[in-house]
């Protein structure tokens, strides 16, 4: 089993493999592409998001400075709109369903560390320096319709449902069932939020 393959199935994996460093490098010479080009060229912000990207829908929007960690584990369905400052540390799967509002400032992690420092490290090599810090990694799924408010955060292996709004500041700790409103930190249902029929019609 490759590194790539342990991280992508939640397993302790080495992040200084060959492999993933030059995954990691592409994507942030990408990310840096990106955030680098004039804001009215979109035909250069559609070219650079099909090469990061795992994959996308029609109408894709991502205000710069946006951040990403390899890029290619981030899939976004149709009419998802991303404002400046994201970071979505994507180790693991981060997958974006339609109609996404997703605010300024909101940060989605998908990797995760040992809670105790020798268990992070380990032992020091010969040198004193040490080996990349030990990781493991969940994806985070979000469902259609749905408005991360911002400065939000997601922690690795969330689950949220569809038609759900996250207040902004939220850190979701746990999955959000869809049709409702969570708040807070840590975050916690409100209320429902259920579509009426008119909305049903306008949404695609």
């Amino acid at each position: 089993m490759t590194e790539r393959e342990k991280m992508l199935a939640g397993l302790l994996y080495d992040c200084g493999d060959p492999e993933l460093l030059d995954q990691w490098h592409r994507a942030k010479d990408l990310v840096r592409d990106y955030n680098q080009l004039d804001s009215r060229d979109l035909a250069g912000k559609d070219r650079i998001l099909s090469q990061l990207l795992g994959g996308r829908g029609r109408n894709t929007w991502i205000t710069p400075p946006f951040f990403a960690d390899y890029g290619c584990n981030i899939y976004l369905g149709d009419n998802c709109e991303i404002n400046m400052n994201c970071v979505f540390l994507d180790d693991n799967r981060i997958v974006i369903g339609k109609n996404a509002l997703i605010a300024p400032g909101v940060q989605i992690y998908t990797a995760f560390h040992p809670l105790h420092a020798a268990e992070r490290f380990g032992p020091p090599r010969e040198d004193g320096s040490f080996s990349f810090c030990q990781t493991r990694t969940a994806p985070v799924i979000i469902g259609d319709n749905v408005w991360i408010g911002g400065g939000a955060i997601l922690m690795p292996g969330v689950r949220i449902g569809d038609n759900v709004v996250i207040g902004a500041g939220g850190v979701v700790t746990k999955d959000v069932p869809s049709h409702t409103v969570a708040l807070g930190n840590p975050c916690r249902v409100v209320r429902e939020n259920r579509l009426a029929e008119s909305d049903k019609e306008i949404l695609p």
